[in-house]
């Protein structure tokens, strides 16, 4: 059953994540995604977990802005579910990005506390 004190604890760890992801912070990200994760970019690719740190460490994707329009977030005791939308600045591959993203995570919960197991990424066109 979904519980406020579990919806409050993984809403911060979707506000730490766009901390870590604001400051390439490749550590901060390793705790936050699950050695098991995987995630669709908007490209439609399937990416893992070292490919999404690789991309911070290198330097091939950073992101200078991010403006948050709205955040879902749906919990229980061990899994939990955001959903992020948004207007990303930044680049990729050094070129230039601007673009109103939709996230959708599913995180689980241990004791370390909360992880992304996978992602999906999307541009929102309207």
């Amino acid at each position: 059953m979904p519980n406020d004190d579990h919806t409050e604890s993984l809403r911060a760890a979707e506000r730490r994540l766009q901390a870590a992801q604001l400051a390439s912070d490749v550590a901060a990200l390793g705790e936050l995604l699950d050695d098991a994760g995987r995630f669709t970019g908007p490209d439609g690719r399937l990416y893992s977990k070292d490919d999404d740190l690789d991309a911070h460490r290198t330097g091939h994707q950073v992101l200078t802005g991010l403006e948050e329009e709205d955040l879902r977030v749906f919990a229980t005791a061990h899994t939990g579910v955001t959903w992020f939308l948004g207007t990303l600045e930044g680049s990729v591959g050094e070129q230039p990005l601007r673009a109103r993203m939709r996230y959708t995570r599913t995180w689980t919960r241990d004791r370390a506390g909360w992880k992304i197991i996978a992602a999906h990424a999307t541009f929102v066109t309207e």
